[in-house]
């Protein structure tokens, strides 16, 4: 392995504490007035916090009804233990933005919790922040029982007909929007898009431009899309969190790290309805305009309970994503253990990348699987790419797994390079690792080694 810099700096709080409820937040208030208050006694204090130098901002044991925050330079959020930070959903509250989501600049919401180009941050504590998430999310037909589905018909009818079963929209502008999608090329967007407010779902937690960061001991659940998105920062560590979404969130990821420097992110449990830790770098040609790969990442001692992918890189990885370290994690149940994924058209090279004592039980599709077909149609509709040039072809290199242990999946090792250029995945090697599955052992590949390795069909 490449030698990599994990010396990821943590930041520093001065000792000076607020209590949001010395600037009139308070507990057990539900309507949108009482968000809107909370919201703003807790800005107050963050400010104050800020404006004096730093410190802790704490929300005490309760339930705080509130609408977006911001977090500043050199301020600590404390969500206290039997603390529930719980978010509104209201459109004067949460106006349209222009922001990064899926890897390009595009139309969303206001996040509940935002900070940009702040320094010396945290949200730590052993409570838990609540994005009501349910209150936006589309649900598929497939992912949910008879029951479940009857019961989501009594709240809205607003269904999207498709050939796996119906989508679930819980608004009529959620509905509206999925049809028309207005985005950054259409006149007057913002003013456009207000229509189909619902569609537009924001991450629950938006970091973006930020220097030493630390998210500690909280409880991230039930977020409108992704949980906690990072974009563009330095020196983010993750620690003894948990991030839960129900399994049929919609877009409803754990952890997207995105074109961040120096990340360390241990001791975590997941339980998400999409990816569970995921790292990005931007999504093809208008991306790779911007220099911002995603490198210098330690990752270990993580569980998963369920998602689509226990670790994940991709698909969008147009900037690239290198040097990275995946160790010591469990994935349980999730519909693929490791993906790193990409198409053509993205670009970029995603290399130098360890993976190392993993162990998955109850894998539903591949223990391993690296491919080049991955294609995403949530946001951008139109995938096709006219006039291929070398820039838009992706790679993957130099890739290591040792001590992969997966007990129950349905094929163990699939590699799917870009048809008929099979030197777009090259130097993957497989070490001292078993795989146990219930179909296919493994796609051969030329550019696969697997020494000391076994695999079993059940």
């Amino acid at each position: 392995m490449k030698k990599v810099n994990f010396d990821v700096k943590l930041p520093a709080f001065v000792e000076r504490i607020v209590y949001v409820d010395n600037y009139g937040a308070r507990p057990y208030c539900y309507t949108i007035e009482d968000a809107s208050r909370n919201a703003d006694a807790i800005n107050r204090a963050i400010n104050y916090i800020s404006e004096k130098g730093g410190g802790t901002v704490v929300i005490p044991d309760g339930i705080w009804f509130t609408a977006p925050i911001e977090i500043k330079s050199d301020v600590e959020l404390r969500i206290e233990k039997n603390a529930i930070l719980k978010f509104s959903k209201d459109i004067d509250q949460y106006p349209l933005i222009i922001t990064n989501y899926e890897g390009q600049e595009c139309i969303r919401a206001k996040s509940p919790i935002t900070a940009e180009n702040a320094i010396n941050i945290g949200i730590t504590g052993g409570g838990v922040i609540d994005g009501s998430g349910d209150m936006w999310r589309p649900i598929k037909q497939f992912k949910i029982t008879d029951r479940q589905w009857e019961a989501l018909m009594k709240k809205s009818q607003y269904i999207i007909d498709t050939k796996g079963g119906g989508i679930w929209m819980p608004t009529e502008s959620s509905f509206k929007g999925n049809e028309h999608n207005i985005q950054l090329d259409a006149e007057n967007a913002l003013e456009k898009a207000s229509e189909y407010y619902d569609f537009y779902r924001p991450v629950m937690v938006s970091l973006r431009h930020c220097k030493r960061i630390l998210l500690d001991g909280v409880t991230f659940k039930n977020s409108p899309a992704w949980n906690i998105h990072p974009f563009f920062c330095k020196n983010l560590t993750v620690r003894n969190v948990t991030v839960s979404n129900p399994y049929y969130a919609q877009n409803g990821d754990g952890i997207d790290v995105e074109s961040c420097k120096k990340v360390h992110i241990h001791n975590c449990t997941f339980e998400t309805g999409d990816d569970a830790i995921c790292l990005k770098s931007g999504k093809n040609a208008v991306a790779r305009q911007i220099e911002g790969p995603c490198e210098d990442v330690y990752i270990h001692d993580c569980l998963v309970n369920e998602g689509h992918g226990g670790f994940v890189i991709g698909s969008e990885m147009s900037r690239g994503i290198k040097n990275v370290l995946v160790e010591n994690c469990t994935f349980l149940g999730t519909d693929v253990g490791v993906r790193i994924k990409s198409a053509l058209g993205r670009g970029g090279v995603i290399e130098n990348i360890n993976i190392k004592n993993i162990n998955m039980v109850d894998i539903k599709e591949q223990a391993i699987i690296l491919t080049m077909s991955y294609v995403l149609n949530s946001l951008n509709r139109d995938e096709e790419i006219n006039g291929i040039d070398k820039d838009d072809i992706p790679y993957f290199k130099n890739i290591n797994f040792e001590g992969i242990n997966c007990l129950g999946a349905k094929e163990a090792v699939v590699i799917e390079p870009i048809k008929d250029m099979p030197e777009t995945i090259t130097d993957i090697h497989i070490k001292a690792s078993s795989f146990v599955t219930s179909g296919e052992n493994r796609v051969g590949c030329d550019c696969l080694t697997s020494e000391q390795t076994t695999y079993e069909i059940l």
